[in-house]
């Protein structure tokens, strides 16, 4: 079975066990993910209905694609720039084009039970004095303020006569 899935602006005919190279989604390698937007189904000759199909992939790397070269340059006014640009893309291999199927959830770290068992054990952390809350801010004035360092009037070198 194939379907034809937009992501990231873009549209992809896939199959199960194709690997495709689309923009960059969220997720860490070995994470499943659920490509939702199926636009078109079937197998063969014959078109499915697309919004009962899913489609479900495996993150096999998150990478940058090749670089994209930018040089601009205006004639006879000696301006050239160059620049360059790395696209970051995701890799995917499709597991599952199918009806009705939900793709396997991704998995979640379970809770640990030690954590507040350490945090019991630890001591309690001393409190900093509270400061007195009707002593005000020492505000300064001009008299505290240094006065400023004055420059010395340029010089400029005497006239040719």
């Amino acid at each position: 079975m194939f379907a034809v899935v937009r992501t990231g602006g873009k549209q992809y005919r896939v199959a199960a066990g194709d690997k495709i190279a689309v923009e960059k989604l969220a997720g860490e390698a070995g994470d499943t993910v659920t490509l939702g937007d199926v636009l078109l189904a079937g197998e063969g000759d014959s078109v499915a209905d697309a919004s009962k199909v899913t489609v479900s992939a495996e993150i096999i790397a998150q990478a940058k694609s090749e670089k994209v070269v930018v040089f601009k340059k205006r004639r006879r006014h000696n301006y050239r720039r160059k620049n360059g640009h790395r696209q970051q893309m995701t890799l995917l291999r499709i597991t599952d084009v199918g009806e009705g199927k939900k793709a396997a959830p991704k998995k979640a770290a379970a809770p640990k039970e030690e954590a507040p068992a350490k945090e019991a054990k630890k001591p309690a952390a001393k409190k900093a004095p509270a400061k007195k809350a009707d002593a005000a801010p020492k505000k300064e004035t001009a008299a505290d303020k240094k006065p400023a360092a004055k420059k010395a009037p340029a010089k400029k070198p005497a006239a040719k006569k």
